[in-house]
Parts: structure tokens; C-alpha cells; sequence
């Protein structure tokens, strides 16, 4: 039996002037299979992965990191806590980190300088809203070919307990095609940057902190991807508007 984690409530974000949502991305999906992973991401050892079609905010998807070894893979709780937090709490809060704020919000400026990660995926939902409805859609590269969104970690220990990571998506302005549904999205980092985006100074990270257009594509879905509950291929399915 699954268990599924509250969805953090819909609220808003200033950022230099602007009105975001943090939620974006707020929902993505992972359907490549392990070898798959394991070989785009040039991994050692790579455990055995269900496919998932609605990842949502407090559930656990893999990252992929840097260590002294190479790269490896964890299991991770989507919404980051910082490491001196009281509790779980705060990841409710940061699901999403604005790409502009990185170097500004202490628990974002430690994770960016040290603790990137790259977080698969085979692509994300947004939703447009249309009057009284929102609509969801559906957004991932041609062919739904494996991406990675960039993302930020960190380790928190409960008091006596067992070590948790966590991460953080960033995020950033809109290409053309996206902002057609929305004003932000995920920071997608290509193949060759991989590695620069987990090991090079912040400096250099921040340069890939870009809009990614080539080869998106965008189309309406069912809501029921609305359910949290609802986890299956069909939500992958084209929807008539």
C-alpha cells in the first residue's frame, strides 16, 4: 500500500517584483526505466525503479549526486529541509527554488555553493487557468526523451532517528512555449552540463540557470492528475479541450 503525503496548499511568491507561484513545478513524472537512468546519468550501481506518472510534493523520487567516487543515486523527499530544522515541516515550503533567490535565502545559498543535485525526470505538469477551471498540461521534450531538472539538497537527522534527504527543484522564468500556461519553470539542465551543474563553482552554476526550449512539448491532459491519488499511464493521455 502507498502512502501519499498531504499537497501544500497554493500560495504565492514575490520575487524581485514578481508574482510566482512556488508550486511550479508542482507535479512531474519518471518513466524511464533503471537502466536507462543508470546509463544517462553515468551511474555505478542503480537501484531497481516502479514508473511513476504523478510525483508529488513530500513523496521520495531519486536525485542524482556527486560524491568523491563519481555520481550516485538516493532516494529523496521532494521539499527540502535545511539541516538545523526542529522537523519535516519546512519542505513544505521549499519545493521550489526560485533561481533569483539562490544566492540571497541562507538555506538555498549553503545547498547552492555545495549540495546541487540533478533530479530526473521525463517531464512535469503545469496548469492554465481557464475561467473558473484549471486546466492541467502536460510539458516534456520530444518523444518524452529522460531529462533532469536541477535541484538542491540537503540531510536532515531527527534526534535519534535516522538521516532524511531531502531537495528542491529550481526554478526560472518561462520559455515562450511555457509561458503560454505559465511564468515559470523547472531549470532543465542538458546532458554536457551535468556535471558542471553538480561540481563547478556557484559561478559557473549560475549560468545554467536558464529557460530550456529546444524540443519541448506541450499538450492538455486529464484532471486527473489533480489527484495525488491517481498514479497510472493514462494520465499521460491527450485530453480535447
Amino acid at each position: 500500500m502507498r502512502t501519499y503525503y498531504a499537497m501544500v496548499t497554493e500560495s504565492r511568491l514575490i520575487v524581485n517584483g514578481g508574482c510566482y507561484s512556488p508550486l511550479m513545478c508542482g507535479r512531474f513524472y519518471l518513466t524511464a526505466s533503471s537502466a536507462e537512468i543508470r546509463k544517462q546519468f553515468k551511474l555505478d550501481k542503480m537501484p531497481e525503479l516502479v514508473p511513476r506518472y504523478n510525483i508529488a510534493p513530500m513523496q521520495t523520487s531519486p536525485i542524482v549526486v556527486a560524491e568523491e567516487n563519481g555520481r550516485a543515486l538516493h532516494m529523496a523527499r521532494w521539499g527540502m529541509v535545511p539541516s538545523w530544522s526542529r522537523d519535516l515541516s519546512p519542505g513544505a515550503g521549499m519545493v521550489n527554488a526560485p533561481a533569483e533567490t539562490l544566492q540571497e535565502k541562507p538555506p538555498y545559498r549553503k545547498a547552492f555553493d555545495a549540495q546541487r543535485c540533478l533530479v530526473p525526470a521525463n517531464g512535469f505538469y503545469e496548469w492554465q487557468t481557464r475561467g473558473a477551471k484549471k486546466q492541467p498540461y502536460k510539458i516534456a521534450v520530444r518523444q518524452g526523451t529522460l531529462i533532469a531538472f536541477a535541484g538542491l539538497w540537503e540531510r536532515w537527522t531527527p534526534e535519534g532517528g535516522e538521516p532524511v534527504m531531502t531537495f528542491t527543484i529550481v526554478t526560472t522564468r518561462a520559455s515562450k512555449l511555457v509561458s503560454e500556461v505559465h511564468d515559470r519553470m523547472p531549470v532543465i539542465i542538458a546532458p554536457p552540463d551535468h556535471q558542471r551543474w553538480l561540481t563547478a563553482p556557484a559561478l559557473t552554476a549560475k549560468k545554467l540557470l536558464v529557460p530550456f526550449a529546444a524540443g519541448l512539448t506541450i499538450g492538455a491532459v486529464s484532471d486527473r492528475v489533480n489527484n495525488i491519488k491517481n498514479d497510472d499511464v493514462s494520465l499521460l493521455q491527450s485530453a480535447e479541450l
